[in-house]
């Protein structure tokens, strides 16, 4: 069964961090990554440039409105997420537990909607 990891957190808290101390979290995300990869959970994963990078689009009679950025007023962010595939929603859970955001943020696990018939 396939679910999307999504990986809240405080995207302020890294500019708090000295060298070392982002250094020290970052091999914590690698060594994470590198389980699930030799587990053979892990499809893939990547992190989010901050929000102030965002740009969110709507569409008003088919014509784009575009604004920079989410800007919602919430205290954590989207930072990143992997994709599991995984047995079941108990497995997805144990691996979310692991997850470094898990101890600062959260973790938002949303199983995949499969199109059995689509193209």
């Amino acid at each position: 069964m396939r679910y999307m990891l999504l990986i809240y957190g405080d995207e302020s808290g890294w500019g708090n961090l000295s060298e070392e101390q982002a250094q020290a979290e970052m091999q914590k995300w690698y060594a994470y990554t590198e389980e699930m990869r030799a587990a053979g959970v892990s499809e893939h994963g990547e992190a989010l440039q901050p929000t102030a990078t965002a740009t969110t689009v709507r569409s008003k009679n088919g014509e784009p409105i575009v604004t920079d950025g989410p800007f919602a007023e919430t205290k954590e962010q989207l930072g990143g997420y992997y994709m599991l595939n995984v047995a079941d929603l108990d497995e997805a859970i144990k691996w979310a537990a692991k997850c470094p955001g898990a101890s600062a943020g959260k973790i938002e696990l949303r199983p995949i909607q499969e199109f059995p018939d689509a193209p």
